[in-house]
């Protein structure tokens, strides 16, 4: 017959084992300074897509962060990319402004090249830029998908390699943050290309981050849902021609009956999910897509 005896009576019966010392719970021993330069030191940003819209309130909350910003947008609307640098001005730090389209490598490695010049080394690079289309799959054209992958994939990997690449020069850490979407989680009817481009987003910021790890570049996204935005008002106007529905009520059925939170997102939430991504308390996130959706998507 088997005899069973407790682990506590054999440790305290024999004297060999109670010689053994016990592991107890120490604290950390040293402090890893990764990817984030202190607060008193200068940080620089570069926000792509940022003269309206997410892109907009992106680069003014890591201007209040404190962030010296390079405000990139596409000549189109050097207007407002203008204007917010005067904005971040009024807020005290210094900005510019940066015509180039992300889907051009060139023109990327310019600004990259500019970012520096003008306001110091990198610290972040924030790949915000993104076009969307309401298309039927069996409507789509070679050139529409053809465009979506340029701005949306292409786009992120041009800024994620080429502020990489600098970073990895100035042998300092950095950040890496692209912009992914609800639908890069689950696609949503006749947005399959632009859901397409954004599950890419996420598989690039994963393989990122596992190459970029040990420069201590952490590499991370974003996951918006509906936003109250130019992109979101195009969306819901093409949606609602479908589907027979008036300007507006497309994203308030959206809202109504997927939201859980009951309300549409603002640009300014998604800003403040970049926020953390950017600044210090992230130091070990990496290679994550964090959904800031008001409850659609769950994970």
């Amino acid at each position: 017959m088997a005899c069973r005896i407790p682990a506590r009576a054999l440790w305290q019966s024999s004297p060999r084992l109670a010689l053994i010392p016990r592991v107890t719970s120490q604290g950390p021993r040293w402090t890893r300074h990764y990817t984030t330069p202190a607060e008193s030191q200068n940080r620089t940003a570069i926000v792509t897509g940022s003269a309206r819209g997410i892109g907009k309130a992106i680069a003014l909350r890591l201007a209040q962060d404190g962030y010296d910003i390079c405000v990139n947008d596409i000549p189109a609307n050097k207007s407002g990319a203008e204007s917010v640098v005067s904005e971040i001005k009024n807020l005290g730090r210094n900005a510019f402004p940066f015509m180039a389209d992300v889907s051009n490598l060139q023109e990327v490695e310019n600004m990259v090249s500019a970012s520096v010049s003008e306001l110091g080394p990198l610290n972040t690079m924030v790949a915000n830029a993104g076009i969307a289309q309401v298309k039927a799959l069996l409507d789509l054209t070679e050139q529409d998908l053809k465009r979506m992958f340029e701005v949306n994939v292409y786009g992120v990997y041009n800024c994620y390699s080429t502020a990489a690449k600098q970073l990895i020069s100035q042998s300092t850490p950095g950040k890496l943050i692209g912009c992914s979407s609800i639908v890069g989680f689950k696609p949503f009817p006749l947005l399959s290309h632009y859901s397409a481009s954004k599950w890419a987003v996420r598989g690039l910021t994963q393989a990122f981050a596992m190459e970029m790890a040990r420069h201590k570049i952490t590499v991370n996204a974003y996951a918006p849902g509906i936003v109250g935005t130019a992109m979101w008002d195009l969306i819901d106007e093409e949606l609602g021609k479908i589907d027979g529905r008036k300007k507006g009520e497309t994203i308030k059925k959206y809202t109504d009956e997927l939201i859980a939170l009951g309300r549409t997102s603002v640009p300014e939430d998604v800003a403040k999910v970049v926020s953390f991504l950017s600044g210090p308390d992230s130091e070990y996130v990496t290679g994550q897509t964090l959904l800031v959706d008001g409850g659609i998507i769950f994970t």
